[in-house]
């Protein structure tokens, strides 16, 4: 691969590949496109070109034309407008108490610095969360790691193309965590970055592997631990021969620490914080904001802590690319929570000394440190004063109209980084939800 190739983009490399092979052709007219992992490797390593945990991370050309790509075998994938992904229903949906559970005291488990998915499983399990979650005691970890899938067939759902039929043999699938007890084997995907849907392969085919396997039933759990909080989901496959047909049984929310948090707090909180004076495009070379999830912005700070990262550290552990990224660097910029740096003359980001204590800071602390650090912008002041007033949120012509009239950004812009304010906004009154 020369050198030229290997510094393209996923999205610019798979813009070549779709031309070399005319890929959209073939699947209007196919169904389906099989490519080999060779075939891509001359323009950009497999790995970074076919493995998108969410939908929101596919690159470009593939979310334009439709298309979406899974493993057939070790050497080769399946393309075509499939559609699979299964959206994570948002925190406050279906939750009416969140559980807070007490970890034994071990001088091993800091919960303040759980930064690996391992590490999250681990206490899931010595919490009792996982037990209490699955209604079943004694869940043993008994398997995780890469393993080939072995060989079967299934039907997925498409855009266009109704229900497609897919060969897979010995394809690679990779667990996070499997668990065995009295009634059921257990297999879990984990994450510790939020995102607003999932890649339903992971658990659909450790599932078809394992179920050769055992006579036991198998209980399928995705979980996400970011923030100090859990969100555990169970689903289930109605039928084992369809991707599609996966359902969400059950969802549940632990904390480790006390969550509660009232709209008092959050007005003590703006009645204390001093609004910068020189928050305007003129005066700062960091960007207005333009990264819609506050969560991933928090899940960025405890995956920082200690770990400097390069920007394209980051849009690989985020599944961005890098503009996507980029945006979450410098909504922690804006924030303070993050730097530039050079560490031995590679440019990176870290925490400042402020992410740095907002990190260290337990659940409601940190929660409303970065309410202050938003409500320094007078942007969010005015209009986290209107919605204390008026009980509902601003609309988007109104937020608009705002960000115009403080100036915070070029008003070309302005259309698309709206709906950032808005959701930072929401994200600040969610917290009194859960």
């Amino acid at each position: 691969m020369t050198q030229e190739k290997k510094n393209l983009t996923a999205n610019e490399a798979w813009e070549q590949l779709i031309k070399k092979y005319n890929i959209v052709e073939e699947i209007a007219k196919n169904g389906i496109f099989h490519i080999k992992a060779g075939e891509i490797k001359k323009f950009k390593e497999p790995r970074l070109m076919a493995k998108w945990d969410s939908s929101e991370s596919l690159p470009k050309v593939l979310k334009e034309n439709k298309i979406n790509i899974l493993p057939d075998s070790r050497s080769s994938y399946v393309m075509g407008d499939f559609l699979l992904y299964q959206e994570i229903p948002e925190l406050v949906e279906n939750v009416t108490q969140m559980d807070q559970v007490e970890l034994p005291e071990l001088e091993s488990i800091d919960v303040n610095n759980i930064t690996s998915e391992a590490n999250a499983i681990n206490v899931l399990i010595i919490s009792g969360i996982l037990d209490d979650f699955l209604e079943t005691e004694q869940n043993i970890s008994t398997f995780n790691g890469r393993m080939g899938t072995g060989e079967f067939d299934f039907t997925v759902d498409t855009y266009e193309h109704g229900k497609c039929t897919i060969h897979v043999a010995n394809a690679q699938c990779e667990i996070d965590g499997g668990f065995e007890n009295e009634t059921s084997v257990v297999i879990m995907e984990a994450k510790n970055v939020v995102y607003p849907d999932f890649h339903v392969r992971q658990l659909y085919y450790p599932y078809r592997l394992w179920e050769t396997k055992v006579n036991k039933p198998i209980r399928l759990v995705f979980s996400v631990y970011s923030n100090m909080i859990y969100r555990l989901f169970e689903y289930r496959f109605n039928d084992i021969e369809d991707y599609s047909s996966i359902e969400l049984v059950k969802t549940k929310n632990y904390s480790l620490q006390d969550t509660k948090i009232e709209i008092s707090d959050l007005q003590a909180v703006r009645e204390a914080t001093v609004i910068k004076t020189d928050d305007n495009q003129e005066s700062t070379d960091i960007p207005f904001i333009q990264a819609d999830s506050m969560y991933r912005v928090i899940s960025l700070l405890e995956n920082m802590y200690d770990n400097p990262m390069t920007s394209s550290e980051i849009a690989e552990f985020m599944h961005f690319e890098a503009r996507q990224s980029n945006y979450y660097i410098a909504a922690g910029r804006y924030l303070g929570l993050f730097e530039k740096a050079r560490i031995d003359g590679v440019a990176v980001n870290i925490l400042s000394k402020l992410g740095k204590r907002v990190y260290e800071m337990n659940y409601k602390e940190r929660q409303l440190k970065i309410v202050s650090l938003i409500l320094e912008h007078q942007i969010f002041a005015e209009l986290f004063d209107q919605m204390i007033e008026s009980g509902e949120m601003p609309g988007k012509n109104e937020i608009k109209t705002k960000m115009q009239e403080l100036n915070v950004c070029n008003a070309t812009l302005i259309g698309r980084r709206s709906s950032s304010v808005s959701t930072w906004l929401k994200w600040m009154f969610d917290l009194t939800r859960v």
